[in-house]
């Protein structure tokens, strides 16, 4: 298991951004000439996150750069609601709960 599960709201310890995870890459899946313009080319052999950025960005981020968010309030991202229909406690959810 990964651990950021899909849903879990984040926060990057180097360039300080928030956001949501949407999907998980057992390993860095980018092409190597993605990778090589990477700034701080984390290993790649390694859980990689696809992350949908709070004020409307994407990112595929290495795990070692995360950390969990402790501002609790939901991700401001026009892709959100195609995700996540539920937003509880910090976390989204694929599913209602209702």
């Amino acid at each position: 298991m990964f651990k950021y599960p899909i849903g879990t709201v984040i926060h990057h310890r180097r360039y300080a951004y928030r956001g949501v995870i949407v999907k998980v890459d057992s390993e860095c899946q980018a092409a190597e000439n993605w990778y090589q313009r990477n700034h701080t080319q984390p290993n790649r052999d390694q859980p990689w996150y696809h992350v949908l950025v709070h004020g409307g960005n994407e990112t595929y981020v290495a795990e070692e750069n995360l950390e969990p968010d402790t501002a609790a309030g939901p991700i401001e991202h026009p892709m959100v609601p195609r995700f996540f229909p539920t937003f509880l406690d910090g976390k989204y959810y694929s599913h209602s709960l209702n």
